[in-house]
């Protein structure tokens, strides 16, 4: 039976972390919901994952009769401190432009669920956790899992809060992926839903992006084939590069040179070294050295696989539109110009099937040069845009502003 428990500092969640960085687990910020093994997750992979845990974020609260609930679905390398000050950064929430009081999606007004996804390494069940057969960290050992896997997850978590139906699910990037796969999954149980800078599958390109990102942690010494817990040891340098290759993917030529241009990095003349001479070399870097504080190596293996994996057409013999077909849902897809990780024509293709199916369907492309990143970024026109899809939503919903 599921159980609701803060996460806590005891003895025995200290020892299950021993040999890992600091994570979620260690913070008293997040609740988790833990899942027996009489309620085992179904995997695609064919495993029954049992037990397991979610860690969620809640914000505002839950009306009477259940219907103000919004799930926000988290992207590749966020979690579930969506609105709050992230435990372990100390650094504001991820999407702290959006959700909050007074935002658009409006915490005075609605219910807001964030949870971790299944696979992930703040507080829900991933390769960092402890594999219940070895009393040691799963590794490798740990299944893969695809993004149905996740959505199924966050089902269970939200039949724990006895919600029958979301009034919206809302994500951008991986968490547009898992959005979309709600609505084809979980129909009846998706209001509506704002789908943002994402497609229902990669691309070959994003594919390639993210095997060069694998294989940079997977040849960094340190990883010891996945095992570097035990060993007390962090593939640092693989998985910096790593998030430095991504990173590239989540910007724009147009933002990059506004941003850095061509200057040099704290000097006049260059060094003639393969020191960081550029600012944007010295950026890159940062990022890279501060994601490895807060992020498993291994379970950015896992969720690059899950997002390599996702295709919501697969099971309908490749026609999108039957993934949507008879769906009630009101959808809000969104796109910016300057993304060339999930370009507009990607979520054209979402609008046609859906325009296939007569489901109700809004299209936003949004200019901008700041790419992929724009819509974790302050973009005035996409706040508008939400904040009017949701209120029309709310109102057809019968959520009032006194709800």
């Amino acid at each position: 039976m599921s159980e609701v428990a803060k996460s806590t500092q005891s003895a025995s969640k200290k020892a299950a972390l021993k040999g890992e960085r600091a994570r979620e687990a260690d913070h008293p910020s997040s609740q988790v919901v833990t899942f027996g093994v009489d309620r085992p997750l179904r995997l695609d992979c064919g495993v029954d994952l049992a037990p397991f845990q979610i860690a969620y974020q809640s914000y505002g609260t839950l009306n009477a009769d259940k219907s103000n609930a919004i799930l926000v679905c988290h992207a590749l390398t966020g979690d579930q401190h969506v609105a709050n000050t992230h435990p372990v950064t100390g650094k504001p929430g991820w999407w702290q432009t959006l959700v909050g009081p007074g935002k658009p999606v409006d915490t005075d007004r609605y219910f807001v669920i964030c949870s971790n996804v299944v696979g992930g390494c703040m507080g829900s069940t991933g390769p960092s956790s402890i594999n219940p057969a070895t009393g040691k960290p799963w590794g490798l050992d740990f299944p893969v899992i695809t993004i149905p896997d996740m959505v199924r997850a966050q089902a269970m978590l939200i039949d724990h809060f006895g919600i029958s139906k979301l009034f919206a699910v809302v994500g951008g990037s991986m968490g547009g992926m898992q959005t979309l796969q709600w609505t084809a999954a979980y129909p009846e149980r998706v209001f509506s839903a704002l789908v943002i800078a994402c497609s229902t599958r990669h691309s070959a390109q994003n594919i390639a992006f993210h095997e060069l990102g694998r294989q940079a942690v997977m040849a960094d010494p340190e990883w010891q084939e996945g095992r570097y817990y035990e060993q007390d040891r962090l593939p640092r340098r693989g998985l910096g590069v790593a998030r430095m290759a991504a990173h590239i993917t989540y910007l724009s030529d147009a933002a990059l040179h506004r941003k850095f241009g061509r200057r040099l990095q704290d000097r006049a003349v260059p060094t003639f070294s393969f020191d960081a001479d550029f600012e944007v070399e010295s950026y890159l870097r940062h990022q890279g050295s501060t994601f490895v504080e807060r992020f498993d190596a291994n379970s950015y293996l896992y969720l690059t696989r899950a997002m390599d994996y996702f295709d919501i057409a697969a099971d309908h013999h490749g026609k999108l539109a039957d993934a949507f077909r008879g769906t009630s849902t009101r959808f809000c897809i969104v796109s910016f110009t300057s993304d060339w990780l999930f370009p507009t024509a990607e979520s054209r293709a979402i609008v046609h099937a859906l325009n296939a199916t007569s489901a109700r369907v809004s299209f936003a492309e949004i200019e901008t040069d700041k790419g992929h990143d724009a819509f974790l970024l302050d973009e005035p026109e996409f706040f508008a845009i939400a904040r009017a899809f949701l209120e029309s939503a709310a109102s057809t919903h019968g959520l009032t502003s006194e709800t």
